[in-house]
């Protein structure tokens, strides 16, 4: 016989809550039928966070946050950063129902279709109200410390009269697991970033299901811990959540309220639950959920009264901004002016000739200095030439050289500097330099190991893929840094970061090359920028000064062959450049004429015009050779089966870099060796 399957036992639906007035019931309910009706349209999803967290973000939209939906980009208007990105539809439905044009009730309908400004998770620069991309959990909470920190430091230049608002976050149970938060959280309550407000989405279910599988902390506890104010709250009490809010805005310290909610809510059988986390909740279910939560009307239809009313709490920013407006004009002329021009992302006049000065220096005093050392000199320039360069590294100031003589260190509570001790938080200055990026007034650049890029990566990424201007200033570039042997020899992360879509990876060869390189990455508005420097010092191989930037092609010939046409071409980068100049000396010693290519960013050489990459390059049928103490993985496009390529193929090893060069065979003599066995 077989056996007789019992039923699955239903729980009894989750309780609604009866704190709420009609009105803002109402008001909750729209966010919730938008979301569940978009998720289930798109038959992909996560309706329960939205559904659990309308209640709050109902009253922050009504009575906090400032915003005008006619200026998105207004500088003086409230950050909010839906760090839980998953439940982009939150955001989305928000957007629509105050006001912001783009955001029509037809991009709702298209959610997650190709085309839509509805993605998936939200993406910066596809819809206006996305202050940031969030998605990978953890990042817009640390992104967040970095706008609240840029928000302090603009406060500390131009005065509370004209950069004075907040930044909230909504952030979920998985934002609090990841890594990235602990440095996020630690940085924040050490800057005492008091107008940093963090309302966590505590609704104790996860993916896989309750989150008591994998985590039992106590949060409150932990941000307190960290020297934030914390409250607990009921997340579905409008009353609690306001008076939340309006304590943390008194506050003298970055406040955390964990709002407990019900994921899912109103649904009846599927709140509470992981079925309501990451998928539609069915026909079925969403139709009980509207005579639940008293939702008479049809999928994506807003009664008119309540439109009206979210779309007054969408317009009444205007009077704000204009209040702002008048303030700004009252700002001395000169400081308007740079407000502006520094919010807008411009450069100032006269950088350049600074550079140019600079760098008709560099090629007549010939220094030879590591290329950590020629990026601080010139940094020395920069940062008085461009105010607005905040610098700071991960605890490795003196070993970075990143921080500029006339640069100030931030502190807690005084601002005004230009440099940030992030301490040993890779991960978290990484996205602290996306916040800071995408708020704008600030050009943010951070420093570690070159090694330690992989603590950073996901913020990198990020950088790139919202097109952000941050420059990563990452040293010890090689195994060129000796004794610390393999553990801090990146000979893969090269490889690694080039493969990154829209990141420029610039390893210069000298200091004529660094200089050349900060120009390009501060010139650079659509994409960010690593700078790879060594530890060892270089000599200068541009001792001719050219006005022109060459490093900005990507690659360029330093030196062509002589005594008639080349028969081979050394492409190098960084400290290797210096080995293929003397490999070509060796060549000519046998009669072979070579041609000596500096390729500092192989991205930027590949968006070169195919005359000029053939110019560069050689003939096909002249044999590459290519020098870098890395390994070869994507070097192969330029070697092109016909030449060789010099550098690593496995670990490094601890020994002082000289013994090193040689041990691993790459050397001048190794380099002439692969030109004469490739002809």
């Amino acid at each position: 016989m077989s056996a007789v399957t019992e039923p699955l036992p239903v729980s009894a639906p989750k309780p609604l809550s009866d704190k709420q007035s009609p009105e803002h019931r109402r008001l909750a309910n729209a966010i919730r039928a938008l979301s569940m009706d978009a998720v289930e349209k798109a038959k992909s999803g996560h309706p329960g966070m939205p559904m659990g967290m309308a209640d709050v973000a109902t009253v922050l939209y009504a009575n906090h946050l400032k915003f005008d939906p006619t200026a998105p980009e207004w500088p003086d208007r409230d950050r909010f950063v839906l760090s839980a990105g998953h439940g982009s539809m939150l955001l989305y439905s928000l957007l629509y129902l105050t006001g912001y044009p783009e955001m029509t009730i037809e991009q709702i309908k298209n959610f997650r279709q190709l085309g839509s400004i509805t993605a998936g998770h939200p993406e910066y620069g596809h819809a206006p109200g996305v202050e940031t991309t969030t998605g990978p959990l953890g990042q817009g909470l640390a992104t967040a410390v970095g706008m609240a920190l840029a928000e302090r430091m603009l406060a500390a230049r131009y005065g509370d009269t004209v950069v004075d608002h907040y930044t909230y976050v909504i952030a979920g149970d998985g934002c609090l697991m990841e890594g990235v938060s602990h440095e996020a959280i630690s940085m924040a309550g050490h800057l005492k970033l008091a107008k940093l407000i963090v309302l966590w989405d505590d609704n104790e279910i996860s993916i896989d299901g309750p989150t008591n599988l994998s985590v039992g902390d106590d949060q409150v506890a932990r941000f307190q811990a960290c020297g934030w104010n914390a409250i607990a709250i009921d997340g579905h009490d409008p009353a609690a959540i306001d008076a939340a809010i309006t304590q943390a805005k008194s506050s003298e310290k970055p406040t955390l309220i964990a709002c407990k909610t019900t994921i899912g809510y109103g649904a009846p059988t599927k709140a509470g639950t992981a079925a309501s986390h990451g998928s539609p909740l069915g026909a079925g279910e969403i139709a009980e959920t509207r005579k639940r939560l008293g939702w008479e009307h049809a999928p994506f239809e807003i009664p008119a009264d309540i439109l009206d009313t979210w779309r007054g709490y969408g317009a009444k920013g205007a009077a704000t901004r204009a209040a702002w407006e008048r303030r700004l004009g009252k700002l001395d002329a000169e400081k308007r002016a740079e407000f502006r021009r520094t919010s807008e992302g411009k450069l100032p006049k006269g950088w350049l000739d600074a550079c140019a000065a600079y760098k008709a220096k560099l090629s007549a005093d010939k220094p030879s200095i590591a290329t950590r050392v020629a990026s601080q000199n010139a940094l020395d320039v920069l940062a008085g030439a461009i105010p607005e360069l905040a610098g700071g590294s991960a605890d490795l100031t003196g070993s970075n050289n990143t921080k500029a003589k006339a640069q100030a260190p931030v502190k807690p509570g005084a601002f005004g500097g230009a440099y940030i001790h992030y301490g040993v938080r890779e991960h978290g200055m990484a996205a602290a330099m996306n916040g800071i990026a995408l708020h704008k007034g600030l050009i943010p650049y951070g420093g570690t190991f070159l090694v330690f890029a992989d603590y950073c990566r996901p913020s990198i990424r990020l950088s790139a893929l919202m097109q952000q201007r941050v420059v990563y200033v990452f040293t010890h570039d090689s195994i060129g840094l000796g004794e610390d042997g393999p553990t801090h020899q990146p000979v893969e992360t090269l490889a690694s970061l080039r493969a990154i879509p829209n990141l420029w990876t610039l390893r210069p060869a000298d200091a004529v090359e660094t200089l050349e390189a900060w120009q390009m990455a501060l010139a650079r508005t659509d994409g960010p920028s690593v700078l790879a420097l060594t530890r060892q010092n270089l000599p200068t191989l541009r001792t001719e000064n050219f006005p022109e930037n060459l490093s900005a092609k990507g690659g360029y010939v330093l030196l062509e062959a002589e005594g008639g046409e080349r028969q081979a071409t050394l492409i190098a980068t960084g400290s290797e450049v210096a080995i293929a100049v003397e490999a070509r000396k060796l060549l000519a010693a046998e009669g072979i004429r070579a041609a000596v290519v500096s390729m500092p960013c192989s991205q930027a050489f590949d968006m070169q015009t195919a005359k000029y990459r053939k110019t560069v390059l050689g003939p096909s049928r002249v044999p590459r050779i290519v020098v870098e103490a890395a390994i070869e993985f994507g070097w192969e496009k330029y070697i092109d089966g016909k030449g060789a390529f010099v550098g690593m193929k496995g670990f490094g090893a601890s020994a002082p870099a000289p013994d090193l060069y040689k041990h691993f065979g790459i050397t001048a003599e190794a380099v002439a060796e692969a030109a004469k066995k490739a002809l």
